[in-house]
């Protein structure tokens, strides 16, 4: 069975994965969201050369555990460790990569390489986490030159941050999306499952009501007309 090719990106609710200079500070972040699990679903990422300076600029050059190929006119050829930058076509080369045995292949970035592997048929998910800010101009998901149909296959909302994750397969591709399982519990909910059915507690009992004064003294007179007789 060929590789997927899957499409991953956080996207403002209006449509943009960056703002009209490149920033993407606006993402907010989750502690839902296990990005250790998320990656273990790949071996190979894709990204173009834009993508590939943001990723550098945090202290790349590579994404840890992945191999990175990078596809760049600009750029010279290299090959590094965990990072490969290629002249090549795109489409030629991620074509080969899903013919070859191995996990899924992650496309990092951006949305100029998103289009043109998808006119080229060799998408197979897009899956979005939709950011709750409205950004108003930026770089969009999908630049103009390019439409398809989607088909949802899972979707998860973040209660904490109001993120929505949605997962959908391209018809066509090879598919379905996978489910979401890289969200962690809800921390309320471990809070339940550790603790267990509350308990009821009972009111503390009243102390008991000393007896009035006018039945101690009946019960004296009874005594002393007993002795008497």
């Amino acid at each position: 069975m060929s590789r997927r090719l899957r499409y991953g990106v956080a996207v403002s609710l209006d449509g943009f994965i960056a703002g009209p200079s490149g920033e993407y500070d606006w993402i907010v972040m989750d502690p839902s969201i296990d990005f250790a699990a998320m990656f273990r679903d790949f071996d190979t990422a894709v990204m173009g050369r834009k993508t590939y300076e943001v990723v550098a600029a945090q202290g790349g050059p590579g994404l840890p555990g992945l191999e990175a190929i990078v596809f760049s006119r600009t750029l010279g050829s290299a090959k590094h460790p965990g990072l490969t930058v290629v002249n090549d076509d795109p489409a030629e080369v991620v074509r080969a990569l899903k013919a070859k045995p191995g996990r899924d292949i992650m496309l990092f970035g951006g949305g100029v390489l998103f289009r043109s592997l998808l006119v080229a048929g060799l998408v197979d998910t897009v899956e979005v986490a939709v950011i709750p800010v409205l950004l108003g101009e930026g770089i969009p998901l999908l630049p103009p030159g390019a439409t398809t149909k989607l088909v949802l296959a899972d979707q998860k909302v973040l209660p904490e941050s109001g993120i929505v994750v949605l997962a959908y397969s391209i018809p066509g591709g090879v598919g379905p999306a996978p489910r979401v399982r890289y969200i962690k519990p809800a921390r309320h909910a471990r809070r339940k499952k550790s603790t267990g059915v509350k308990r009821r507690t009972r009111a503390p009992k009243r102390p008991a009501r000393p007896a009035p004064a006018r039945t101690h003294a009946k019960a004296r007179t009874r005594q002393d007309r007993s002795r008497r007789r």
